[in-house]
């Protein structure tokens, strides 16, 4: 699969979950949750424990049904190891030309962290397939509304606090696509299956 396709794929529900855990077990559980929900894209930070692991074992399980990223990868070595464990796409809280490179490599895509729009002309300079604009909670929808008045070919995704109530606006402004962290993942089984089908069923209405 090219690097667009994987792109297009991950971002096709408009949101993605991202898993931070204290244990490779309860990780791989909110997995579960998401993925049996009817989530199709999800990424595992790594630092969570044994994520490469997770991802591995995620990867193996789901086939072509999910798409399974790596999360938190900050530097070249990093962006490796998740590419060896099966990662299908990288996003950085931070700009790394390094972790870009070491991608598209090897045809894996990349979303590196911005947070300015000078930070958002040098990754679509060195190629990223998407711009993760972190952490959310530091900006407004408007931010996208303005960046995109200047800058319309940019593909942002905002992530890092942003709560199910809020997503919508933030889809309205523009984003390609949301990250949701433990706004979306915490809770028991029945909890977060009711959360990500109302939250599906808000960004399609």
């Amino acid at each position: 699969m090219y690097r667009w396709e994987t792109t297009r794929a991950a971002l096709a529900q408009r949101v993605f979950a991202t898993i931070r855990s204290e244990s490779y077990d309860q990780a791989a559980a909110t997995a579960d949750t998401l993925l049996s929900a009817g989530l199709t894209t999800l990424e595992i930070s790594l630092t969570t424990p044994f994520a490469l692991e997770a991802v591995t074992t995620l990867v193996r399980e789901v086939g072509d049904d999910a798409v399974i990223g790596a999360g938190t990868v900050i530097d070249e070595v990093s962006a490796r190891l998740a590419i060896e464990a099966g990662a299908r796409f990288l996003l950085s809280p931070n700009l790394d030309e390094q972790v870009l490179r070491t991608g598209h490599r090897y045809g894996i895509p990349v979303f590196p962290g911005v947070a300015t729009a000078t930070e958002a002309v040098r990754a679509m300079e060195l190629g990223a397939d998407a711009l993760a604009l972190y952490p959310a909670t530091s900006f407004t929808p408007l931010w996208i509304t303005d960046v995109l008045a200047i800058l319309p070919q940019a593909p942002v995704i905002p992530l890092g606090g942003i709560t199910i109530q809020e997503a919508p606006d933030w889809i309205a402004s523009g984003a390609v696509a949301i990250g949701m962290g433990s706004a979306l993942t915490e809770g028991d089984r029945e909890t977060v299956t009711k959360r990500l089908t109302e939250l599906l069923d808000r960004l399609t209405s």
